[in-house]
């Protein structure tokens, strides 16, 4: 099956889709944007996390299929320009990226939640990135991330 949809604003197509096949592995795959992350393909670990018509999801639950005619943004999609969005700058600076794996998952997650609420607290924080697994930094290099984050698209 063919598949169509807008990717980080441009129009994308991919061809040959089998019916099981996740929006992930197209995106990784088939359309070249290794961002997004395969882990646990369960949807536990938010390595994955997209967001589809402005909504967070995991691109491992999502069929390639639903994707059809509707607008797909990822991690590389956050900052158009080959610049670094405030979001993805703040995990640098603090020290929050370890071995990566989970870092575009929450980088996601953190622009999705800063849309929504300007200046987060610590427990909004904590439940905004809950569905986002990192086995390396302990959480508080994340934590300073956001709040970091926060404080310079506030300004």
């Amino acid at each position: 099956m063919r598949i169509t949809c807008t990717v980080n604003g441009e129009q994308q197509q991919a061809d040959d889709v089998w019916e099981g096949e996740s929006l992930l592995y197209v995106l990784r795959e088939r359309l070249g944007l290794p961002g997004s992350k395969n882990a646990c393909e369960q949807g536990e670990c938010g390595s994955c996390t997209i967001y589809l018509d402005g909504v967070l999801a995991c691109a491992c639950l999502v069929a390639a299929g639903q994707a059809q005619g509707r607008d797909v943004r990822t991690v590389e999609g956050l900052a158009p320009g080959g610049e670094l969005s405030a979001v993805q700058r703040a995990f640098l600076a603090a020290g929050a990226v370890q071995c990566g794996f989970c870092t575009p998952g929450l980088i996601v997650a953190t622009h999705d939640l800063l849309r929504r609420v300007a200046r987060p607290s610590d427990d909004e924080i904590r439940e905004s990135l809950a569905g986002n697994l990192c086995r390396c930094t302990g959480y508080e290099t994340i934590l300073d991330a956001v709040r970091l984050a926060a404080g310079r698209t506030r300004s």
